[in-house]
């Protein structure tokens, strides 16, 4: 697995603002969290806020609410489900890009360090730009794509063999944890649609209900948008939900050289 990549255009200043824990505190672990806010002007920093862990809940994001509740109201970072289903947390947490709310500090040895997703802008502190991450998942069409009229009577079915093949493409978050963990994406987001746009597409090109394969798939076929892949597997490894981009890539390639033999 890469570890952690500076979010884009940043320049650190360690020297940052520490947070002692209040006296009494017995079990005290260390937080060293990114911050920047473009508003004040000011370089990036490293924050260290002491936690006492007694009276706080075992996951990452279980010590970022208590921080931001208890310690420092201006830290920023997304939060909705707490349950590994939304994807909004998703965050670099000791070099590695996962979901906090579903991270536990206690895997954690030492002092805990967290970062935005790499090799994106960063908007405030934690919270990166995903609007070309979003933009690049909605080029796909990531949605049914039919030319005969659907059954008058009922929905359109397909086999329950059928069904197995898409549902674990399905099972994507879009938390951006396996794009923002390749080198390719990092280096070439701007053409390159990254690991979770093509896990998306091989969604639809394998749903036997849509009948856009071949728009799709030329649409794919493109040094960049495709091709950029060189199988490094970080985006397997990264990915909180267990699903494996790199081989839905590989299996849109190979369909592609199946359609020219």
């Amino acid at each position: 697995m890469a570890q952690f990549s500076l979010p884009a255009n940043s320049v650190v200043n360690p020297n940052g603002n520490v947070h002692k824990a209040p006296a009494g505190a017995k079990d005290v672990r260390s937080f060293s969290i990114y911050r920047f806010d473009p508003e004040s002007k000011d370089k990036p920093r490293i924050d260290t806020y002491e936690v006492d862990m007694g009276s706080c809940g075992p996951m990452v994001l279980d010590a970022l609410i208590k921080i931001k509740n208890e310690i420092d109201p201006s830290l920023t970072f997304r939060r909705s489900c707490r349950e590994g289903i939304c994807g909004s947390c998703a965050m670099n947490i000791d070099g590695v890009n996962t979901l906090a709310c579903i991270k536990a500090s206690a895997e954690i040895k030492g002092t805990v360090k967290i970062y935005p997703l790499p090799h994106m802008p960063v908007i405030k502190d934690l919270v990166p730009d995903l609007t070309n991450f979003y933009a690049q998942y909605a080029s796909v069409k990531p949605w049914l794509q039919t030319r005969t009229p659907a059954p008058p009577d009922q929905e359109r079915l397909q086999s329950k063999e059928d069904q197995e093949k898409i549902d674990r493409p399905s099972a994507c978050i879009l938390c951006a944890c396996c794009s923002t963990s390749c080198p390719s994406y990092w280096w070439n987001s701007d053409k390159y649609l990254g690991p979770a746009a093509l896990l998306a597409a091989y969604r639809w090109i394998i749903d036997t209900r849509d009948e856009a394969t071949g728009e799709r798939l030329d649409e794919l076929e493109d040094p960049f948008r495709l091709y950029r892949c060189h199988t490094i597997m970080n985006c397997a490894e990264a990915c909180p939900k267990d699903l494996n981009p790199a081989r839905a890539i590989a299996e849109i390639k190979r369909k592609i050289a199946e359609r020219k033999q």
